[in-house]
């Protein structure tokens, strides 16, 4: 087990000891274990996956840092919610916004800004939907 401390500047959202945390850098997903080698890494809008046996806990990151170091993991997450806590008609809404502010082209459009906020949009869509679908999975009755 290795201790997980997931911040945001409003508050801890997770501080627990998991068997492994899967994150998404700028690199790609990386998988962190007990053991792992020391590094420091910046986080992409995307999962984060805590693991506890074979039970699987689903965080929407919006970037931020990881840290990984001898006694544990820290996240410093610049926004992070569970998945089931997602707003899904409000994180479509902010996709479509994102999307149509960089199809304008209008010189007052920040277009790095809306690019960011379209990434964080589908970051947290692809997470409520991974979680919602795993949820399904499990819970399919039984004929």
């Amino acid at each position: 087990m290795i201790h997980l401390e997931v911040l945001t500047a409003e508050s801890a959202v997770v501080s627990t000891d998991v068997d492994s945390v899967v994150a998404t850098t700028l690199d790609g997903q990386i998988g962190i274990l007990r053991g792992h080698v020391p590094l420091v890494t910046v986080l992409q809008p995307g999962e984060l996956v805590l693991r506890v046996g074979d039970q699987e806990t689903y965080l929407s990151v919006s970037g931020g840092f990881l840290r990984v170091m001898a006694d544990g993991v820290v996240v410093l997450a610049d926004a992070c919610e569970y998945a089931e806590e997602i707003d899904i008609e409000r994180a479509e809404a902010a996709r479509q916004r994102a999307e149509v502010l960089l199809r304008s082209g209008s010189p007052e459009t920040d277009a790095a800004a809306a690019e960011a906020a379209l990434r964080r949009s589908i970051a947290r869509l692809r997470v409520a939907d991974r979680y919602r679908a795993r949820y399904r999975r499990r819970h399919v009755p039984q004929l």
